[in-house]
């Protein structure tokens, strides 16, 4: 009997291993990532400039960019960069640094023309769980609405 319970108990184990495997999301998966991003409004999968892949979307009418990182062969890559970019809005660095001080997952700056902008990373390298991911996208749509309203745009 106690034989019987331990193979079953580690049958259970390793299927719960092998379940959990599964749902580990990589830079590789781009399919599931889109799809993440789709659950936040509209997305698309496109290429960057150097072959990466890059997804462009849409949160609340606002056009965000999610970058694939560090890739290799314009695949497997290890990181996303979520970025948000206003031309022209031009907020003050005031404003800029108070978003710095008070929100801690995302980073704002103004770029070389002075535009507001904001990013968040996200490390793929061990991959993560497809709940995990959903909720950086849940993250992210929240800095977009904030963000958008803290500079000026909403």
């Amino acid at each position: 009997m106690k034989l019987t319970t331990m193979i079953a108990g580690g049958a259970l184990a390793l299927a719960l291993t092998v379940s959990a495997q599964a749902q580990t999301i990589t830079g590789a998966d781009t399919d599931e990532i889109l799809n993440a991003a789709r659950g936040y409004g509209s997305a698309s999968l496109t290429e960057q400039s150097n072959g990466d892949p890059q997804i462009t979307g849409k949160i609340n009418g606002i056009t965000y960019q999610v970058y694939f990182r560090n890739c290799t062969n314009g695949s497997d890559c290890e990181d996303l960069n979520f970025y948000l970019g206003f031309l022209d809005l031009k907020p003050t660095l005031e404003v800029i640094n108070d978003w710095n001080l008070n929100k801690r997952f995302s980073r704002a700056y103004l770029d070389g023309d002075q535009d507001a902008c904001v990013e968040m990373d996200l490390d793929l390298v061990k991959g993560v769980s497809s709940e995990y991911l959903d909720s950086q996208f849940g993250l992210w749509a929240m800095v977009v609405e904030q963000y958008s309203e803290h500079v000026g745009y909403n």
